[in-house]
This record gives structure tokens, sequence and C-alpha cells, in this order.
């Protein structure tokens, strides 16, 4: 791969083949973490005053004009979860400790290693995220591993994800690096015009199948600040009343990180694990529903944007720590960074994201 920008140059990043007309300048929106222009590969890797190198330069994120993807095709998806025991006796074995952070979303694990789980293990893993939506595995050796082995581990989950115009890390752009380097007090100026650092999505939902079992892990991190906030979509939509939930089942809304990549996905997505329905619209990606008008279109989704927004009886709040993997199941859930740590500290974190089946819905079935 090419050599990362020097920081006196602006990185123009390439862009994946498949995403005809898509621009560079428009992938640094508010769900990219209020992206930076400028990247210094050497602060990165020596320090700067103040400021540590980086804990993991294996995960620097680089760019190559060089690299070539072929344009995605369809893809026959096996979802892990369906069959695996509830009972969870390889994932929750002796000596594990599970803490439910809500009544409904959100767990904390600590006494088991990912990279350990045999396949019923890691069926059990995608069956346990898929009930309590996002789960996080602490004091993990997941960011210590070779990045090709934690491939192969979200590689289990689906086809790996490339993300058409993130930085990877040198000969591996499978995997999506969020990095804001040290020295950067740009979110300063973002806030100049801005009182919000939150933007509510589910990952490049405008795929025709899109991510589900999730991988996020920590390798730097600010010392206080930098969580990120978790939506749960199932419960969003059991809040609804069933005369509102009947009405939007049906519908299907276009989806596109620019409005070259239309697709459209049903409103109520169905989980082939569980069987649940959630909302699958959100204000990053989700366009317009198909067949209503403009105004008529913006007045639901914008009554379920906030609807999801909103809800923080059924939202969860991850604080990271070190040897923390955040999985979460992007079918059933929307997240947020929160970009609010000082002192131009870094935040550095990898994204494995496999992809998952075509959305598809189920008939509405009133409650009993």
């Amino acid at each position: 791969m090419a050599p990362s920008a020097v920081e006196t140059e602006t990185v123009t990043l390439p862009v994946h083949p498949s995403y005809k007309g898509f621009t560079a300048g428009a992938a640094t929106g508010d769900y990219k973490e209020i992206g930076t222009s400028k990247y210094s590969e050497d602060v990165e890797k020596k320090g700067i005053e103040g400021h540590a190198p980086a804990s993991y330069p294996n995960y620097l994120p680089t760019w190559s004009r060089e690299q070539k993807y072929s344009t995605l095709e369809p893809f026959e998806h096996v979802e892990h979860g369906k069959d695996a025991d509830t009972s969870y006796p390889e994932l929750l074995g002796e000596g594990v400790t599970i803490s439910h952070l809500t009544p409904t979303t959100g767990s904390e694990i600590r006494g088991v290693q990912i990279s350990t789980l045999s396949a019923a293990g890691r069926d059990q893993l995608a069956r346990l995220v898929a009930e309590r939506k996002v789960v996080a595995f602490r004091d993990q050796d997941f960011a210590d591993l070779p990045i090709d082995k934690a491939l192969e581990i979200g590689g289990y989950y689906g086809r790996h994800h490339i993300h058409p115009t993130s930085g990877s890390p040198e000969g591996f752009p499978e995997v999506h690096i969020v990095h804001r380097q040290a020295g950067d007090n740009s979110i300063d100026q973002f806030f100049a015009n801005r009182t919000s650092s939150v933007a509510w999505h589910s990952d490049v939902s405008y795929e025709a199948q899109p991510p589900g079992t999730t991988f996020l892990y920590v390798l730097d991190l600010p010392s206080t600040g930098g969580d990120t906030l978790f939506a749960n979509a199932v419960e969003a939509y059991n809040r609804l009343s069933p005369l509102f939930q009947e009405r939007l089942h049906g519908l299907k809304a276009t989806h596109s990180a620019i409005e070259q990549a239309n697709g459209s996905h049903p409103i109520i997505r169905t989980h082939p694990a569980t069987g649940e329905k959630a909302l699958y619209v959100n204000p990053q990606f989700t366009r317009q529903i198909v067949g209503l008008k403009k105004e008529e279109s913006d007045a639901i989704l914008n009554f379920l944007y906030e609807h999801l927004a909103w809800g923080a009886d059924f939202h969860v709040r991850v604080k990271w720590e070190k040897g923390t993997v955040v999985i979460w199941d992007n079918r059933v859930t929307q997240h947020s960074a929160l970009v609010d740590w000082k002192n131009g500290e870094r935040r550095h974190l990898a994204r494995i994201t496999p992809q998952a089946e075509r959305p598809y819905e189920t008939p509405f079935e009133p409650k009993a």
C-alpha cells in the first residue's frame, strides 16, 4: 500500500469502485465522528508533546489508490445464532460473569476470551448479542492478536465489509479504523457551530446486505469521554401502538450514503435468529419512504428518528476501558459515538463489520 499522507497534506481518500459517483468529501458527515482532514503518521508513531506514541502502530490508518476491489455481489448469509444453545454453556461457563446494563439492552461480560471460543461458543455469542443487542466483553486479548486472526474470528459471522473511504491498517482493508490522532483539537471547531455530536445510525445501511454481528475494539482511549451510545430498535418498535406498527409494515425506505447508491429496505426488519421485529431507519442514511410524497415521508421518518433518539429507557451507554471488545447487532440497534473528550487526546479503535442477510420483514402480528 502507498504510504500514509504526511502532516502537511490533506488526505484524499480512495473510493470503492462499486460506489460510482461517491466523493471522499461526502464521507465526512456527522456519522464519521467529525472526521479530520489531516493526518500525521509521524506524530502517531513517535508521539507529540503531552501525548505518547500510538499503542498499536500496526492499526494506524493508511490509504492506497492502488487498492482494487471487486463489485459487491449477493451472497448467502449463514446466521450462526439461529440454532445456538440459549443456555450458553460454552460462552457463559464457569468463572464467567455477566451483568445486564439495563433490563432490555446491553450486557457486560468478564471471564471469557472471544479468541478461544469454539464454533458452538461463537454461535452462542451471535445469539446472545442478538438477544441483548450490544455486549461489552472486558479484559480481551483481541487487539493483541495478529490482525488476520481477528479478521478470521469476525469473518465467521459474514463476509467482511470494506468501507469505501475509510483508512485501514496496511494490508488489511477489511478493518475500518476509527481514529482521532493525538494533538487534534478540531473538536472545538466543530462545536463552534453545533450543539451536539450525537448522530444515530446503523452502519452502512445503504448496502444491499448491511452488517449484522459487528465488532469494535479499543486500541487507545482518552482519559475520560469518548463513550458510545446504543439504542434498542426492537424495544423502540414494541413501544409503538399496534395501529401504528401495522401501518409501518409493508413500507420500504430508500437508504443511501450519497444519492447515487439508493436501495430500499423494509422499515420494519425481522431478525432471523430471534424473530424480533425492529425499526430499520436512521437519519444518516435513510432518505425517503417509497411511494409517499416528501412531506408525508418526512413526517413519519422524523417521528421515528425522534422516537429512537429520545428513548433513553431503551438506550445504553458503553464506557470504554482497556481490553474492551464491544459486539452489537447492527440489524436491531442504532449507535452514536460521543465526541466529548478534551485536550487533544487520542481515540483509536478498530471495527470488523461482517455483512448479513438482505433485510426482510415478516407479517404484522397484533399484540395479544
